[in-house]
């Protein structure tokens, strides 16, 4: 089926397929339909499936299709994301896809000056993209009145409980009107969100389009068991003999993230650092680097995992496992999105199997693990000068560190750890970029 079968407005068709986009994925099947027709939505999917595209679509259908007199152009949908990254990303949707209608939408959140978002508020908008923080201080201040809201997206839903937005979520939604239509989109389901979606739609469609809480298929995964304190020069070790040059890094604490990054500068990778302590121009700027390449290698905390929507990206490492299961699925699922496909890696040391257990618990299966030769664990740390002197011979080579691969991956250690088969499958390397889907197809919506 086409973006056409589909009942969308023709200046949306001529946007979608002005993005290269032909045909919709299976949440924008189901989901687009259902907007359309006026119901609340309760929507799951694999995140990288296609969610935002979803709901923004119909969004901008109806808010066309029903005009508003011009007169007090105070919000008329409002989408609350968890992050600023994900208000971000969102934002930019609405403005692609809304590009020939003449609506107006402004995405706020914190971490850069009031002032500009308050003189388009008083311009008047028609779609608000907001954090809910952000959102609760214009209301505070009188910038902003919500009492026109119409369509009402609670967008990666699960991580705003995470965060503790849920005192947040019910103020806002005391100050909009009874009647209008809910959406909730998530790419995992928890009891809090069953309990959540119970208080707020009316008769949802309950889309699902794939078993809850699962990785995409398109995601290899494998675990590398370690010694804590041999991480660091295992992470650069594969950066460096898998010839790996975009690769996105997830720590549990901002601090960690700072001395990972600079650690990896050290070993001769360029690196930066992105989380919540960062000023939102340092992480735009960040991000930034990391897609145009002048980065390799980019150091997250989990406000990373949401949101971040960087077209094929081939790596993501775990260097710490995250405290809560439902944030791996979200972290790798930065990667193999759109139907392309990528590698996620996590460095497991002995205090983190009680973690992997609940990740595999929720995957309802078991991660492949192989050791790498020289850092299983027990052996001794390798020594800084060993780490310094593989950087000097590869500068003395002349190569960018990483065009010895080849020697790396087929290396008699990588083949006695690595299980029957293609070997070069079960190491990072496999990761390496590859452009649109397997079927030839253009790639899916966003």
């Amino acid at each position: 089926m086409s973006f056409a079968e589909l009942g969308l407005s023709a200046e949306l068709l001529r946007a979608v397929d002005t993005q290269g986009y032909t045909h919709p994925t299976p949440i924008q099947l189901q989901a687009i339909p259902s907007v359309l027709s006026g119901r609340d939505v309760l929507a799951g999917a694999q995140t990288g499936t296609g969610k935002t595209a979803a709901f923004t679509l119909p969004m901008l259908h109806l808010l066309s299709a029903a005009q508003s007199n011009g007169r007090q152009r105070r919000p008329r949908a409002l989408v609350l994301t968890p992050t600023r990254e994900l208000a971000a990303q969102v934002g930019e949707s609405v403005r692609l896809y809304g590009q020939n209608l003449p609506l107006r939408s402004l995405q706020i959140f914190g971490g850069v000056g009031m002032g500009p978002q308050v003189e388009k508020l008083r311009r008047g908008v028609d779609i608000l993209v907001a954090t809910p923080g952000r959102l609760l201080d214009h209301q505070g201040q009188g910038n902003v009145d919500l009492g026109g809201i119409e369509i009402l997206v609670l967008d990666e839903a699960d991580r705003m409980l995470d965060m503790g937005f849920i005192h947040d979520i019910r103020r806002i939604l005391k100050s909009l009107p009874k009647q209008r239509q809910n959406l909730l989109f998530s790419a995992t389901y928890s009891r809090e969100i069953e309990q959540l979606a119970n208080g707020l739609l009316s008769n949802p469609a309950r889309i699902e389009v794939a078993r809850r809480n699962t990785a995409a298929e398109t995601v290899s995964q494998l675990v590398h068991p370690v010694a804590k304190d041999q991480k660091r020069a295992l992470l650069s070790h594969l950066i460096h003999s898998g010839g790996l040059q975009q690769v996105l890094v997830f720590t549990r604490t901002k601090h960690g993230a700072n001395r990972l990054a600079q650690q990896l500068i050290t070993d001769g990778i360029t690196a930066a650092a992105i989380h919540g302590n960062k000023s939102q121009g340092a992480r735009t700027r960040a991000l930034a680097d990391f897609k145009s390449g002048a980065v390799r290698t980019l150091v997250a905390t989990d406000i990373a995992a949401r949101g971040l929507d960087i077209d094929r990206l081939p790596n993501v490492v775990n260097y710490e496992l995250p405290n809560v299961s439902e944030d791996y699925v979200h972290r790798i699922g930065r990667t193999g999105r759109a139907g392309s496909e990528g590698a996620a890696v996590s460095l497991v040391g002995p205090d983190e199997y009680g973690l992997l257990a609940g990740i595999e618990r929720l995957l309802g299966r078991k991660i492949e693990k192989i050791a790498v030769d020289g850092f299983e664990v027990g052996s001794p740390a390798p020594r800084d000068s060993a780490n310094r002197q593989e950087r000097g011979n590869q500068r003395r080579s002349g190569g960018e560190p990483g065009q010895s691969r080849a020697h790396h991956a087929r290396s008699p250690s990588a083949r006695r750890n690595a299980p029957s088969g293609d070997t070069a499958a079960q190491t990072p390397r496999h990761a390496r970029q590859r452009g649109g889907n397997s079927n030839g197809n253009r790639r899916p919506v966003r």
